[in-house]
């Protein structure tokens, strides 16, 4: 299978490498697994969103609060980026896959 029927998985490998499923079939019970991890990714990033922007607002808010919600900010912005992503590669056919999401060699 090519490359660019790869699926980028919001998972990686315990090393940090990107996980990929190759399956012609988006209903398989991994690609559902995937697309539930997904869901769950955005709606997480959309907290972690809510609470970082109150800490910014925040004048109070002390050094240790700060670097928190920026770990979690980054955290959850990677999550969405590598969702973006896999859901980018599998509408557009350009061939790339993946590539052009900065995953290859993680």
């Amino acid at each position: 299978m090519s490359d660019s029927l790869l699926r980028l998985l919001p998972w990686t490998t315990p090393e940090g490498k990107p996980c990929y499923l190759s399956s012609d079939n988006p209903r398989s019970m991994l690609s559902r697994l995937a697309d539930d991890l997904e869901e769950r990714q955005i709606d997480s990033a959309e907290l972690v969103l809510e609470g970082s922007l109150a800490v910014l607002a925040d004048r109070a808010a002390g050094e240790r609060a700060v670097r928190f919600a920026l770990t979690r900010a980054a955290e959850s912005l990677g999550d969405v980026l590598r969702v973006a992503c896999s859901r980018g590669a599998r509408i557009g056919d350009d061939g790339a896959g993946a590539a052009h999401c900065g995953v290859e060699g993680e």
